[in-house]
């Protein structure tokens, strides 16, 4: 592409992009997925490599969305924006367009369209992909922390997490009811059914266990476990001593979210309990935890 072109499709971002020119700078990270939507493989064509490579080239911080994230990022993801790019319809030719989504999902920015009427696949998706990029190539980006994203950020975590925790509080409580029916169906098979008195006694005791297991009031010993205090949370080591789980702390008192787990960690009537979630139903577990 000769300079007058790029000249020319740069004024066309700009006037094109104007409108954003306030918001984009309140973002410090931009995230790449490595799938694209019109293709059948991660980074096919090296499409997302390309695009990662660019944003880093030309002065923004680009990640991989599968990538080892900054620890504010990993704590805030309204920091950055996510790079997606559409495919435009066109006769004969390869058409892209960046789209600068917001963790909501709203497009912050859409840059030029990139087009080329080359035929080989990759080499396509390269030519278009940089034409399009002419938008931030151009664009005078410099990073300025902003109260309003951060302030978005807390409250669509503590939105989610307050939807997660109140999730997991229904699959424990429903867990609970649904042993207390079971005891209860067994105890009328025992009085219903005298053929089956002794197999029906069995199951009462099995499920009878399994409940006082997860009784406050039961006398048995569990493993100690000691919660260490750390930047976020806690780390729950056992007697060897070996890190068993992490606790993140949450908004409420007393509730835990254990990190890289569907699970949380709460106490009731003056006992520690670990909730978890395979998907299915809940697993209530008391534990003997020591802060």
């Amino acid at each position: 592409m000769n300079r007058l072109l790029y000249i020319l499709l740069f004024f066309i971002g700009f006037q094109t992009q104007l409108s954003a020119q306030a918001t984009i700078n309140d973002y410090k990270y931009i995230i790449i997925p490595k799938q694209l939507e019109f293709l059948k493989y991660p980074d096919q064509y090296e499409t997302s490599s390309l695009t990662k490579f660019l944003f880093n080239k030309y002065g923004y911080t680009a990640f991989f969305e599968d990538e080892d994230l900054p620890e504010d990022l990993s704590k805030n993801r309204c920091l950055a924006l996510r790079s997606e790019i559409q495919k435009n319809k066109g006769f004969l030719a390869t058409k892209v367009q960046f789209n600068l989504k917001d963790c909501n999902g709203n497009i912050v920015m859409t840059s030029v369209e990139g087009a080329t009427k080359v035929k080989e696949y990759k080499k396509a998706y390269n030519v278009a992909i940089r034409e399009a990029f002419v938008t931030f190539q151009f664009y005078n980006y410099k990073y300025v922390a902003n109260e309003n994203t951060a302030a978005k950020s807390v409250s669509n975590e503590v939105t989610s997490e307050a939807k997660e925790i109140e999730k997991l509080k229904k699959e424990v409580e429903a867990l609970k009811a649904k042993k207390n029916d079971e005891v209860e169906v067994s105890e009328a098979q025992v009085h219903d059914q005298k053929p089956k008195v002794k197999t029906s006694t069995i199951a009462v005791k099995e499920v009878i266990e399994e409940v006082v297991e997860l009784d406050p009031k039961s006398t048995q010993k569990t493993a100690i476990l000691y919660a260490q205090p750390t930047q976020n949370g806690y780390q729950v080591v056992d007697m060897t001593p070996k890190v068993v789980m992490i606790l993140l702390e949450t908004s409420k008192a007393n509730v835990f979210i254990v990190k890289d787990e569907n699970a949380i960690v709460y106490k009731e009537d003056g006992f520690w309990y670990l909730s978890k979630y395979n998907g299915e139903i809940a697993k209530l577990t008391q534990l003997n935890l020591k802060f």
